[in-house]
């Protein structure tokens, strides 16, 4: 059998929201077999009847990956576990997935990287976004719009039932800042091609819930060398507002495009995963004015008939994985943009215990 028709086997570690959804992809996926489903709870046995029965299922990570040998491992486990979890696979010479943040410490990240460079293994990171047609479309637009850009964006998460649950899990080791925020850091990096150069944020601890010195709101604020600046805000909780808890808007000199979602951007939507990635449509204004400084173009509505769901953005991020792995794709500039966006969110945690602005 030759690389490409060989069956990938895949060992599914975290069987949560985003586990579930990449075992769903790989469960579907030609080329690819399920190996084995980790998680320390229940949610294996559940995530194994959804899809059908028949899966091995192992409460230990490293008991699972010495008895499978898997080619790949699908990590999806709660931040403080990426980074040993990662470095074992990579060591034991399998390819890796893994959900953003690529670890819970920039020298964490930075040992996952070279980890996957010493062994010569893939190491693909879930930056969703990425394989997201819209969002592809909302970068490129912003190229358009000229420099310097403001860019404006947030995540305000209503959070009740199972997710308050899982976001205090993840305020244990992260805030919604550094969890949510690298996928935002990592737009406006590629919307401004430039480097940052300055962050300052702020933070409340909204609840007793959460370990004393952590916090559940977060506002950042980064400066590009460019001039161009951006902000991003995240809240977790029951607590949160839900007015205006969705606003995604690049502005330059040249006009703005805003991701304009009317059904997934409603009450009760801000806790829903499926509703994070939907962008329904962009909306393209022009700053140009005619001789009586009235516009000269009407705004456009861009509907972009590929509106991939949830799922299948999860199943895109898994194909590209597959790709990588037969196709030998060098994923030197995606693990670096991992890392940096990683760098500029924890820089922007050390604004908010430090009350400073951290230079980059």
């Amino acid at each position: 059998m030759s690389d490409q028709t060989k069956l990938l086997r895949v060992l599914v570690v975290g069987c949560g929201n985003m586990g579930a959804s990449h075992a769903q992809a790989y469960h579907t996926m030609k080329g690819v077999e399920i190996c084995g489903l980790v998680s320390s709870g229940k949610s294996k046995e559940v995530l194994n009847a959804k899809l059908g029965g028949g899966y091995a299922l192992f409460d230990n990570y490293e008991k699972a990956l010495q008895a499978t040998k898997p080619d790949a491992v699908c990590i999806s486990t709660y931040p403080d576990t990426h980074e040993s979890f990662a470095i074992q696979a990579l060591e034991q010479g399998c390819h890796v997935f893994i959900e953003k943040p690529l670890a819970d410490t920039v020298a964490g990240a930075e040992r996952v990287a070279e980890a996957a460079r010493k062994a010569k293994k893939k190491l693909v990171v879930g930056y969703i976004l990425r394989h997201h047609p819209s969002w592809e479309r909302f970068v490129q637009l912003a190229h358009e719009l000229g420099k310097p850009l403001v860019m404006r964006m947030n995540l305000n998460q209503q959070s009740h039932g199972n997710m308050w649950t899982v976001h205090r899990n993840l305020m244990a080791s992260l805030s919604p800042i550094v969890d949510c925020g690298v996928h935002y850091i990592d737009v406006m990096c590629q919307m401004t091609r430039s480097k940052p150069v300055q962050v300052s944020a702020i933070g409340a601890r909204l609840t007793e819930e959460i370990p004393a010195g952590n916090y559940n709101y977060g506002q950042l604020q980064i400066r590009f060398e460019d001039g161009s600046v951006g902000w991003y805000e995240a809240g977790w909780g029951p607590m949160m507002s839900e007015t205006a808890f969705f606003v995604k808007d690049v502005i330059g000199p040249k006009g703005c495009v805003s991701i304009v979602a009317r059904e997934a951007g409603g009450t009760g939507k801000s806790d829903s995963v499926e509703s994070h990635t939907k962008t329904e449509s962009l909306r393209y204004h022009h700053a140009a004015l005619d001789k009586n400084d009235e516009f000269q173009k009407a705004d456009e509505w861009i509907n972009l008939k590929d509106e991939p769901d949830h799922q299948e953005l999860c199943n895109r991020e898994q194909r590209y994985f597959l790709k990588a792995i037969h196709e030998n794709i060098d994923l030197t500039d995606h693990v670096q943009d991992a890392v940096n966006s990683l760098r500029i969110a924890f820089a922007c945690d050390e604004s908010v215990r430090t009350g400073k602005i951290v230079a980059l």
